[in-house]
């Protein structure tokens, strides 16, 4: 579906259960978010509505009515404060956000749903299911069930971001079925349920020896459907051909210029993807109903998630994550208290706070073993977790440090801070790669605590044992900190200082071998707790303000601000009180030094670095691996300030070099919601991050931002797409094709996953300059899986010499095979109302009671009842048992009641009663199962 849709009209939403005037907010907040991706990650051509406007605007609505409902349960008020993602957060926390709340997790979410939904578009431009074209109905509701599926699933196992991947897809598929059928050409408005409905057959589809379109020779005919088609209420779709002219006779075409059927009688097309002066009315039909339908969807995987689930796959929780990677052998004993220790402090300390973990992840390793990875979103099981590390074995050989890495990148959010604490080198220091890969591919950051080895562990015979760890915490943007153990219980105030929310970098370089240098950068006013890192021996430093007031390191506690030196590290924190505008601070040292500084500020930016593709429906994709060498590099950049993306004003964009800092600027474009692209015609060598400039309208003072992850290009290139999920048990087979644009010959490749899970590849692959070498790579999750399951898996080929390399970063999504697609059924047995006045005023003193029977309609059994509207009180008898009894009681003031039951392979039964009588005495719903309840007034099971 291309520009697919031009006009969404505030007064099309469906299900608005609260005033137009709290939903204002979030519909310009939607529109500004939604503004810019419309022509980044979906179809480039424009319009209005777009398969990210509907997507948008559905996923704003349902995020809105999560976070009102979780607030309400809590006993707080939802109120937004204003249209920016920061306030919509901060909003949807309640009072315990209180502080800086970054809205940047939200809006990486949003993205990945964007941009997955655009890619259907390029990964499978020729697959009819994907798109409803030709007819392919039954095959394309397949995608959609079990899309929906996996992400439930993906979600039970909190697997986050396999969930959203898989949303976006699945949600272009379902949106293009309103497009690209005659739906709304048959006059119906409201959304097609049995398309995400598997118990509900799909009726009166047209066969394939049925003629369906009448022949326009403009192309630009209002409806071409036959009558016949129309009076039987026939469904059809366009036939679309890419690479032939070829469709069956007197079948529709899909239409436009990329589709070769729209010349071939009967001529035109039935996409209602554009709004044009010959389709409003059926556009903007179709618009309202992919919006709808996309709710439907939303509604039925909230429901299924829970609540506070859905809104972590949405990315609405506190920003910050506490990530440990541990060495538990036997001389980390001390390190392992200390760590202990942090964790408490961090929990005890932030509790009831803004800055609060919104999860805790730890990993212990060892020698051989590793993990397992335990996840949390409870403090006193990650206390208790943390507790029952003890130092045992190991002995006098390296550790399984970086398989415990790997574990973790894959497993925390993106963009989180992981810290790792050793003593010894790393035993499978070949997965060095693979972790450049993962910390590149999740822009997370990742600092070492390293305690001083003893003589009887230390084997290598460098200068420096920990070098590797040195060169994986810069490509991270992270610390490298090196201690004593008696000196590490001050060394790990850097915790305390980064896990925190809203944390952004200024300022970030690296230098090797060490020189003297002046490094400016600026302060706004919207930073706070400012904390200068310079990690490095023999250093000397001074900082001066834009007042050029002056502090030097010898000076622990000064006009500044105060410096802590432990180790390799000097931690330098400004006084509250600090000025605006340049500052500078020069340092001095012949020997390699690091130089960070960040703050507390909602002023950030998200990016990723993207590439065009053509197509019938052509648009960018994120690039997995490095970009491409001798090319301009491409980003998509999006900006957030305090009061949103228009509270700002950006002046330059540019890659750094982290060595000299050479500074090569980019060329904007602004594609409006804060969404910036980005070329930048010369690549500098070597690692480079982004830097952006700009002005804070706020407060009228220039800030500056840096993103931490170092990048670098290469001639080499990967290319894979994951088109379904693995089922336990079955070997799955992955194609993907190996380019280069530099010297052909022998190329390396090696393969990685996550879960440990068997594979086999080829170990080379013979390429010739500027043609794919194609192969395959065949991945066998145990049968053992459970569902939901999701693998990392990492492919990377590199030059026989060494020189050149690039890889690519894939998720598989694990799923058992379901064939419980029945929701479970809910009977009513009596509805006790009587006592309710007429009068709701009198209400006051009287109850009324609800009882009803539930029962698993396949027989996998109900797992969960929750209720979801009322302020009564509901119960119900053991969930094991074959029939459930529920009751409800309530005060005749609460007079509508809906709970809902979802089973154990996530199929959503909602049972809804009403006692809202005009006149006359209570409604009484009569006894009937769920699916026959859409029938009932009284008791339906909404859609």
């Amino acid at each position: 579906m291309s520009h697919f849709f031009k006009s969404l009209k505030s007064s099309q939403l469906r299900n608005v259960k609260h005033s137009m005037t709290s939903m204002l907010g979030i519909a310009l907040f939607g529109w500004a978010l939604i503004a810019g991706p419309t022509v980044a990650f979906v179809p480039i051509g424009g319009g209005v509505s777009t398969h990210v406007s509907i997507t948008g605007t559905a996923l704003l609505q349902k995020v809105t009515e999560t976070c009102r409902a979780v607030a309400e349960a809590a006993g707080h008020e939802f109120k937004s404060t204003g249209s920016s993602p920061e306030e919509l957060v901060q909003a949807c926390l309640g009072p315990t956000a209180t502080g800086e709340v970054s809205g940047a997790k939200f809006h990486s979410a949003l993205q990945e749903i964007y941009r997955q939904n655009g890619l259907v578009d390029r990964d499978f431009v020729n697959s009819a299911p994907h798109h409803f074209n030709s007819e392919a109905f039954l095959q394309g509701r397949a995608l959609i069930t079990e899309g929906m599926v996996a992400i439930k699933a993906n979600i039970r196992e909190e697997n986050f971001q396999a969930a959203r991947e898989t949303l976006g897809r699945v949600l272009h598929t379902l949106q293009d079925f309103y497009s690209h059928s005659n739906w709304v050409e048959l006059g119906y408005t409201e959304p097609y349920i049995n398309l995400i409905r598997r118990d509900l057959p799909l009726e009166n589809l047209t066969d394939v020896n049925t003629a369906t379109c009448s022949d326009c020779a403009s192309g630009t005919c209002p409806n071409p459907i036959l009558p016949n088609i129309q009076k039987k209420k026939k469904l059809t779709s366009g036939y679309m051909g890419i690479f032939s002219s070829s469709k069956p006779k007197g079948k529709c075409s899909h239409g436009g210029a990329a589709d070769l059927t729209s010349t071939a009688v009967p001529r035109g097309g039935l996409n209602k993807d554009e709004r044009r002066s010959d389709n409003v009315a059926l556009h903007n039909a179709a618009v309202n109903a992919a919006t709808a339908a996309s709710l439907q969807l939303l509604d039925d995987i909230r429901l299924a998630a829970g609540d506070n689930d859905f809104l972590r796959m949405m990315g609405i929780a506190r920003s910050s994550v506490v990530c440990f990677v541990i060495d538990t052998t036997g001389s980390m004993s001390d390190d392992i208290d200390e760590a202990r220790e942090v964790v408490y402090e961090i929990i005890d300390s932030k509790k009831g706070t803004q800055d609060e973990p919104s999860e805790y992840i730890l990993v212990p390793f060892n020698d051989p073993s590793f993990g397992p990875m335990i996840r949390t979103t409870d403090p006193n099981k990650m206390k208790r977790e943390i507790s029952k590390l003890k130092a045992d074995g190991g002995g006098d050989i390296p550790e399984m440090c970086l398989s415990g890495l790997q574990l973790a990148l894959t497993g925390a959010p993106a963009s989180s801070h992981i810290y790792v604490f050793t003593d010894a080198t790393a035993k499978d220091i070949a997965l060095k790669d693979t972790i450049v890969a993962l910390i590149r591919s999740t822009k997370s950051t990742v600092s070492f605590f390293m305690t001083g080895a003893s003589r009887r562990r230390r084997r290598s015979l460098r200068a420096d044992p920990f070098n590797d760890y040195k060169d994986l915490a810069l490509a991270s943007g992270g610390q490298a900190i090196q201690v004593s153990k008696k000196q590490l219980p001050q060394a790990t105030d850097v915790i305390l200082d980064t896990s925190t929310s809203a944390l952004v970098t200024v300022l970030q370089r690296a230098r090797n071998p060490g020189k003297q240098e002046t490094f400016p950068f600026i302060l706004d006013e919207s930073l706070q707790n400012i904390t200068i890192y310079i990690t490095g021996t023999s250093i000397t430093f001074t900082l001066t303000n834009p007042a050029s007031v002056s502090q030097s390191n010898t000076e622990a506690s000064g006009k500044l601000g105060t410096i802590q030196t432990v180790g390799n590290l000097r931690r330098v924190r400004l006084n509250a009180d600090k000025q605006t505008g340049t500052w500078q601070i020069n340092i001095n040292s012949n020997q390699p030094y690091t130089l960070k500084v960040t703050g507390q500020s909602t002023i950030t930016f998200i990016y990723d670095f993207v590439e065009s593709f053509k197509g019938p429906h052509p648009g960018f994709a994120v690039l997995s691996g490095r970009p491409q060498a001798g090319q301009p590099a491409t980003l998509m950049l999006s900006v957030m300030g305090r009061k949103g993306p228009s509270s700002l004003t950006v002046s330059n964009i540019g890659l750094v070099t982290s060595g000299p800092g050479t500074v090569t600027s980019g060329t904007m474009t602004d594609m409006g919601g804060g969404d910036i692209l980005v070329t930048v015609d010369e690549v500098p060598e070597g690692e480079f991050v982004v830097i952006l400039k700009g002005t804070d309208k706020v407060s009228n003072t220039e800030f500056q931002r840096q993103s931490t992850t170092q990048m670098s290009v290469s001639k080499v290139n990967i290319q894979a797409v994951v088109d379904s999920n693995a089922e336990p048990g079955k070997a799955f087979k992955l194609p993907f094709s190996v380019i280069t644009q530099g010297p052909g010959g022998q190329y390396h490749i090696s393969a990685r996953n996550d879960r440990n899970f068997p594979m086999s590849y080829p170990s080379s692959l013979t390429l010739t300059t500027g043609k794919y070498t194609n192969d395959t790579l065949t991945i066998t999750p145990p049968a053992s899986t459970p569902s939901g399951t999701d693998v990392t898996l990492t492919v990377e080929a590199k030059s026989s010499s060494g020189a050149d390399s690039n890889y690519i970063v894939l998720r598989l999504s694990v799923v058992t095979k379901i064939t419980d697609f029945v929701q479970p059924l809910c009977e009513v047995v009596s509805v006790l109302a009587d006592d309710c006045p007429q009068d709701v005023s009198q209400c006051g003193p009287f109850q009324w009671e609800l009882s009803a029977n539930l029962t698993d309609g396949n027989g996998t059994g109900i797992e969960r009842i929750s209720l979801q509207q009322g302020d009564g009180t509901l119960s119900y008898t053991s969930l094991s048992a074959p029939i459930i009894q529920a009751n409800y009681n309530a005060s005749c003031c609460s007079q509508i009641v809906e709970f809902v039951a979802v089973d154990k392979v996530g199929n959503v039964g909602k049972c809804y009663q009403s006692i809202v009588r005009s006149g006359g005495p209570p409604a009484l719903t009569l006894s009937l199962p769920l699916w026959l309840c859409l029938l009932v007034s009284a008791f339906v099971m909404r859609p």
